[in-house]
């Protein structure tokens, strides 16, 4: 059986090439999409690693235990905290409350240009810390310092999206922006941060000139620590007893969420997606095998048939196509597999990315190629199986 498959397969070489196409494109595609898979959501951890990783967040829940408390964090919580092993830099922040008619401008109330650049964008109160946390990008000037904080400077910092929607497009005229009747001048246009994306999205001015103007609004103040990687659960657990040894309770600090458990869900949910779409493909490649062995099988008739006058019975007619059909989805199995691993190797060089791939895919892809071929021949073997040899010589 296995010469007469052998032979059958050779005979007809373009004819065979063309049936294990259609094996070679879906295994390949489940090798390459599974591997993809794997190797975008390795690449998705190590970013949360060098990121979410070194970020706490300590929120003030002060109004929660005790309504006596107006504002939590002191005035000097960016260096207890900074004191803490492990952390680079911390801030507290909020975002102020504006009353009616106290838009940000780009020009003063009143003025000649009154309404003109005038946008309804948040206004968000933050000490040096929070913008050296959130690693800024700085396209023109430069972020407000300690100086700024303890000098209550009427300085702020936008992003260019802000800056675009104000008008602004260069520092060198000094511009400045009307947050109702207060003025604060520009000093730094910021195109990208590493966290806290909100920021470029909103005016940012020092915390203690917002707290002069404004006030704190109690509940409202957040502090923003940026740690070295690896210390992060470890600065949650100590901030709030730094900013407050009497009433640590005042704060909750939120550690980043264990990278396992993210990656986990992360890979999940893109194993689900691809495999539907790589099973969709094998699908397809087994139609096609189908439809190509039942062509042959039609156009092997007489072979059959004569095959069958020579003493060849149903089971073995059935054993042999079969056999061929298995043999092409292996032989495109592991055609698929070498593609699909290439693919998935090529596309990590690119990006400069880890290629991961686990072990048990490439081993078993052959093998889903096999039954694939399998699965394929089944109805062409069937069909073969009952053709009738008087019949199959007469045409």
């Amino acid at each position: 059986m296995l010469s007469e498959c052998l032979a059958g397969i050779l005979q007809r070489p373009g004819r065979s090439a063309l049936t294990a196409v259609g094996t070679v494109l879906g295994v390949g595609t489940f090798v390459a999409v599974l591997g993809l898979t794997a190797t975008a959501s390795s690449q998705i951890d190590e970013r949360f690693n060098a990121l979410t990783a070194t970020e706490v967040t300590v929120e003030d829940v002060s109004a929660q235990t005790s309504e006596f408390v107006d504002a939590a964090f002191p005035s000097d919580a960016d260096e207890r905290v900074s004191r803490l092993h492990g952390v680079r830099n911390a801030g507290v922040y909020w975002t102020v409350r504006l009353g009616a008619g106290q838009a940000v401008r780009a020009t003063p109330v009143g003025g000649p240009a009154a309404g003109a650049g005038s946008a309804d964008l948040p206004v968000v109160a933050a000490s040096s810390g929070v913008l050296r946390a959130a690693g800024p990008t700085v396209s023109q000037g430069r972020v407000h310092d300690a100086w700024h904080d303890a000098t209550k400077q009427r300085v702020a910092v936008i992003g260019s999206g802000t800056a675009s929607r104000l008008g602004i497009t260069t520092l060198e005229t000094r511009p400045a922006v009307f947050i109702g009747d207060h003025g604060f001048t520009v000093i730094g246009i910021v195109e990208d941060v590493d966290r806290k994306a909100d920021l470029l999205l909103s005016v940012v001015v020092p915390r203690s000139t917002a707290q002069e103007l404004w006030g704190v609004p109690k509940g409202d103040a957040r502090m923003l620590v940026s740690t070295r990687l690896g210390a992060a659960p470890q600065v949650a657990a100590e901030a709030p007893t730094a900013l407050s040894p009497a009433h640590p309770e005042y704060f909750k600090a939120v550690p980043p969420p264990d990278p396992r458990t993210l990656r986990a869900h992360v890979t999940a949910d893109l194993d689900e997606l691809f495999l539907l779409l790589a099973s969709l493909c094998l699908f397809i490649g087994t139609i096609g095998i189908a439809n190509t062995t039942l062509v042959a099988v039609m156009e092997r008739t007489g072979e059959i048939g004569l095959r069958r006058a020579l003493g060849a019975r149903t089971r073995h007619v059935t054993a042999q196509f079969l056999a061929e059909s298995a043999a092409l989805g292996c032989l495109g199995g592991l055609i698929g597999t070498a593609l699909g691993t290439i693919t998935v190797v090529a596309v990590a060089l690119v990006r400069d990315w880890t290629p991961v791939l686990h072990p048990g895919i490439v081993a078993a892809a052959p093998a889903l190629g096999l039954v694939t071929g399998l699965l394929a021949g089944i109805y062409p073997a069937w069909r073969a199986s009952r053709v009738q040899p008087a019949e199959a010589l007469r045409r």
